[in-house]
């Protein structure tokens, strides 16, 4: 029988607290890992003699989980979600755990890939498995237990840098690694008790889970970006010539793999959901520039402790969950574009007043500075998410949603280099003017690009799965 609106409303509400909040735990770490180390990058860099390539340690783990998340996402389709999500909790254990002895810098990046690795299974595995509970049940829109992982992923990067800050002030630099053991072991505990095991595994041959997996894809998608970022940070132009060949090999073999990891025909024939793609590229090449690049620049350049500059940080995450629920609303009665457009003013309006600030500017001033670059987290990310919902097929909006924050950890992996070259060389006064100028750039690229979009098309009200 169909549901009714009431009924529908009512299932959405019945998501059971035992299911979502294993899912809250394993997943926010992924978000938590990437933000508590924006107010770590000083003491790491200090403890190991190293300079610019301590950006390695965000680098890394994003690069891992750019390919992590789709990757983690084909596992889960053909191992069983629970299986999974578990494995990934593993992996985070034995990550942190390792990280604290890391007797160097390269050991301690190393285990921030394995960390990457590991937290990339939270996110598809327990959407998979809200969408298993939500089949079973007859409630195709379980808005519910999707609104409280994203939410968690939310707080996660707005309290990850305070959090982190007094970690560090309070026991070193290594309790941020520490600090993922007792929420993993929460999350696999109600896990195990909690959550359904899967069903038996289809047998396959091994050649046909290697197709499937587009291992080879995925290798020359990191060996593509991996050869751009250090084209970027050491000024080393023969890599470019590598990276345009890495890239020409990635898309010859995308166009023949059976299950290509990045679907290269559908970017093509979907042009829209390209420049989305973009879109969220560049608002992240952004939103991490300044995520990690101010912290770095409060602590050398301003004189802060990692404490003080994680509270002067938080507004950029915290005032971004509360613009969430503005853009939400907005996108209901004005649409798409819009929204877009006012996120990319408010990034131009942030990275202009950055111009501004110098090393004896008044704390009250870099928290509403901040807190102005918040509000395009909530504007951007939840417009350009809605924007892939409208124009993505819906027979491919798994792999479409895969590609988003594919876009997204390309586009912090593009600040790390942006940062090894700008802040992350002198992290002065001068080196902080040199990114703001490079974000307000970029910014008048992304409002330019909003106003045309909303020129030409006028008051649309692209919706979430609009998409044909």
């Amino acid at each position: 029988m169909p549901a009714t609106a009431d009924t529908a409303d009512t299932a959405v509400r019945r998501v059971p607290a035992r299911l979502v909040v294993p899912l809250v735990l394993g997943t926010l770490l992924n978000a938590l890992n990437s933000s508590m180390i924006a107010v770590a990058l000083v003491a790491i860099g200090d403890e190991f003699h190293a300079g610019a390539e301590v950006v390695w340690l965000v680098s890394g783990l994003y690069l891992a989980t750019a390919v992590g998340q789709p990757m983690m996402g084909r596992l889960a389709d053909q191992f069983g979600p629970r299986r999974v999500f578990i494995a990934g909790l593993f992996i985070v254990m034995v990550a942190a755990t390792l990280a604290p002895f890391a007797p160097g810098l390269g050991w301690l990046v190393a285990a921030r890939v394995l960390l990457g690795i590991g937290t990339s299974a939270g996110y598809p595995a327990g959407v998979a498995l809200i969408r298993r509970w939500a089949d079973e049940v007859g409630d195709a829109n379980p808005m519910g237990g999707l609104s409280a992982i994203s939410a968690a992923g939310q707080s996660a990067v707005a309290f990850g840098p305070p959090l982190g800050g007094v970690l560090i002030l309070l026991l070193g630099w290594r309790s941020i690694f520490w600090v993922n053991l007792p929420v993993a072991i929460a999350s696999l505990v109600l896990v195990l008790l909690w959550v359904r095991p899967d069903g038996p595994v289809e047998r396959a041959s091994a050649r046909d889970r290697i197709r499937q997996l587009d291992l080879p894809g995925s290798l020359l998608f990191v060996a593509s970006l991996t050869a751009l970022l250090l084209a970027l940070l050491t000024a080393n132009w023969w890599l470019l010539a590598a990276t345009v060949l890495g890239a020409v090999g990635l898309i010859w073999w995308e166009l023949r793999a059976s299950t290509p990891f990045i679907d290269v025909r559908m970017l093509v024939a979907n042009r829209a959901l390209s420049r989305t793609y973009l879109r969220q590229a560049v608002t992240y090449v952004l939103f991490y520039s300044v995520f990690f690049g101010l912290p770095n620049w409060l602590e050398r350049g301003r004189g802060l402790t990692s404490a003080q500059s994680g509270l002067v940080v938080l507004p950029v995450a915290g005032v971004g969950v509360l613009t969430t629920v503005i853009a939400a609303r907005l996108i209901r009665t004005l649409g798409v574009r819009p929204v877009l457009a006012i996120g990319s003013g408010a990034l131009l309006v942030g990275s202009a007043a950055l111009l501004l600030v110098h090393s004896h500017t008044e704390l009250v001033v870099l928290v509403l500075i901040a807190a102005v670059l918040g509000i395009p987290n909530g504007f951007n990310g939840l417009g350009n998410q809605s924007a892939m919902y409208a124009v993505a097929p819906t027979s491919v909006i798994g792999v479409a949603s895969g590609l988003l924050r594919t876009a997204q950890y390309v586009g912090a992996n593009m600040a790390s280099a942006l940062l090894g070259l700008t802040i992350g060389a002198k992290a002065d006064d001068a080196g902080l003017h040199e990114l703001a100028m490079i974000m307000g750039v970029l910014s008048v690229g992304l409002l330019a690009f909003a106003l045309v979009a909303l020129r030409r098309g006028g008051r649309v009200t692209e919706s979430v799965g609009g998409g044909r």
